[in-house]
C-alpha cells in the first residue's frame, strides 16, 4: 500500500509542483457491456465507451467494483438520480425533503479545508448545467442533491458556476489582458463597501427581532463573514495571474463547446495555480439532453430507460462514448501542458470521471463507472483495469487525500478503508 511520507506537505508532489485533484460527473449512469473493458489488469482490452482513452493508457485506471450503497432504494424508495447525484462525492445517506436538505461534505470540500490555504481559492465548482432548479426535482428529492456535486457541510452545497465568463473572471479579473489586476483590486474594495453597509443595516434590524427571525439573521450575518474571509485570502495572494487571453462570452449555444470550454478553465485554475481542488458536473443526474449534433434528438434520460431495445441502447452507449471524447480531448491538453517541474500537468494530478448511476435502466449503484487519470505524482499505478470486489466508492477517496498529505483522515461517507491498489 502507498503511504504518504511523515510530515509530507499537502498537496504537493514529491518533486515540489502542486498536486491537483478533480472529481469530473456525467450523467444517467452508463451502458455497462459498452463501457467495461475485457480482460484485467495491464492486459485489459479497451471498451468502445472508453476507447478515445487508449492514447493516454499510461495515465488512466480503470476502476472495477466500486459501490455507492448509500444512494441505493432501501425505504425511501424512488429518486435514484438525486442520490445518485448527492452521494457521489460524500458518501452518505440523503435526507428525503424538497427542503430539509441533509447530505454530508464532499471529498473536495474535505480537501479544501486542509489545502486551500496553499492557493487563492480553496476551490473551484463548475457545471455545464446553464439552467437550474430548485424545490422538488426527483420523487419528492430536492433539487439540489443533482444540482450540486460539492458540499461544505451537509446542510450546504458549494453552487457550481455555471458561465464560463464569470468563471473566468473568478479566476482571472475583469477586462482585457493587463488591466485585469486592477480591476480586481477595485472589485474587492466595492465589495468589501457593500459588505460595510449590510453588516450595519443588520445590525440595526436585529435590534428589532424576535428570537427565530434573528436567528435567520445569525445564518445571513455568518454567509457575509464567509465572503469576508474569502476577500481577505485573495488579498493575501497579491499576484493574480493573468493568462493573457480573452475571456469567455459567455455560454456557448454548442454544447460541445461548453463543456470544452469548462475542461479549459479547469486546466487554467490548475496551470496557473489558482487552486489544487476542483469539480465539473458536465450535467445532472437525470439530464434529458438531446444530441443532435451525433443524430440522437431523443432525450439522453428517456433513452436509459430502453428497455433492452437495441436502437435505444446503442444511442445510450453514442452518448456515453461523447462524453469519454469529451474527457479525453481534457486529458490530451493536460498532457501537453509542462508544468513548472517539467513534467505534465497530467502527471502531476489525479482526476476521478464517473457517474452516481451504474445501469440507468434498472437505477443500480453498484460497480459505477469510474475511470481514474492522472499520475498523482508519479504516485499512482497506471494502464490498468482492477476490480475491486464491491468496495465503497469512498475508499478511493481516502486514498487520495493519503496522497494529498491528509494522512490523519481516518474515515470518509462510508468507508470501511482504503483502496490499497491504485
Amino acid at each position: 500500500m502507498w503511504a504518504a511520507e511523515p510530515g509530507a506537505p499537502l498537496a504537493t508532489t514529491t518533486s515540489g509542483a502542486p498536486l491537483r485533484t478533480a472529481f469530473v460527473f456525467f450523467p444517467n449512469g452508463a451502458i455497462p457491456d459498452a463501457w467495461w473493458p475485457q480482460g484485467e489488469a495491464a492486459q485489459f482490452e479497451w471498451s468502445r465507451t472508453l476507447q478515445p482513452l487508449e492514447p493516454f493508457k499510461n495515465f488512466v485506471q480503470v476502476l472495477g467494483g466500486l459501490d455507492h450503497r448509500n444512494a441505493e432504494p432501501g425505504p425511501d424508495g424512488a429518486g435514484d438520480h438525486a442520490r445518485g447525484g448527492g452521494t457521489f462525492l460524500t458518501g452518505v445517506r440523503l435526507k428525503k425533503s424538497a427542503t430539509d436538505i441533509r447530505a454530508g461534505i464532499s471529498i473536495d470540500q474535505a480537501l479544501a479545508r486542509e489545502v486551500g490555504h496553499l492557493t487563492r481559492l480553496s476551490s473551484l465548482e463548475l457545471t455545464c448545467d446553464a439552467v437550474r432548479k430548485s424545490g422538488a426535482c426527483d420523487s419528492g428529492y430536492a433539487c439540489a442533491y443533482q444540482f450540486n456535486l460539492s458540499w461544505s457541510s451537509p446542510t450546504t452545497p458549494m453552487t457550481p458556476e455555471a458561465n464560463p465568463r464569470l468563471a473566468f473572471e473568478r479566476l482571472f479579473g475583469e477586462g482585457p489582458p493587463g488591466e485585469r489586476k486592477n480591476n480586481l483590486l477595485r472589485r474587492r474594495q466595492e465589495q468589501r463597501s457593500v459588505l460595510d453597509f449590510v453588516r450595519e443595516d443588520a445590525k440595526a434590524m436585529q435590534r428589532r427581532l424576535g428570537a427565530r427571525d434573528n436567528d435567520k439573521l445569525d445564518q445571513y450575518l455568518t454567509g457575509i463573514r464567509e465572503i469576508e474571509t474569502r476577500i481577505a485570502k485573495a488579498e493575501a495572494f497579491s499576484d493574480s495571474p493573468d493568462p493573457g487571453i480573452d475571456a469567455p462570452s459567455g455560454v456557448p449555444a454548442d454544447y460541445a463547446e461548453y463543456v470544452r470550454l469548462m475542461y479549459d478553465l479547469l486546466l487554467l485554475a490548475f496551470q496557473s495555480d489558482s487552486t489544487r481542488v476542483g469539480t465539473l458536473l458536465l450535467a445532472h443526474d437525470g439530464s434529458n439532453r438531446s444530441f443532435e449534433d451525433i443524430g440522437i434528438s431523443e432525450g439522453h434520460h428517456d433513452l436509459t430507460h430502453h428497455q433492452n431495445r437495441a436502437e435505444w441502447i446503442a444511442k445510450v452507449s453514442d452518448i456515453d462514448l461523447w462524453y469519454a471524447r469529451q474527457f479525453a480531448g481534457f486529458l490530451d491538453r493536460l498532457k501537453k501542458t509542462v508544468d513548472v517541474d517539467g513534467n505534465s500537468l497530467l502527471h502531476n494530478s489525479m482526476i476521478v470521471y464517473g457517474g452516481g448511476n451504474a445501469d440507468a435502466n434498472r437505477h443500480t449503484h453498484s460497480n459505477l463507472p469510474i475511470v481514474l487519470a492522472g499520475a498523482g505524482g508519479g504516485t499512482l499505478k497506471t494502464g490498468r483495469y482492477l476490480k475491486h470486489g464491491g468496495q465503497p466508492v469512498t475508499n478511493l477517496f481516502l486514498s487520495l487525500a493519503d496522497r494529498c498529505g491528509l494522512t490523519s483522515l481516518e474515515s470518509f461517507g462510508d468507508s470501511t478503508g482504503r483502496l490499497e491498489d491504485i
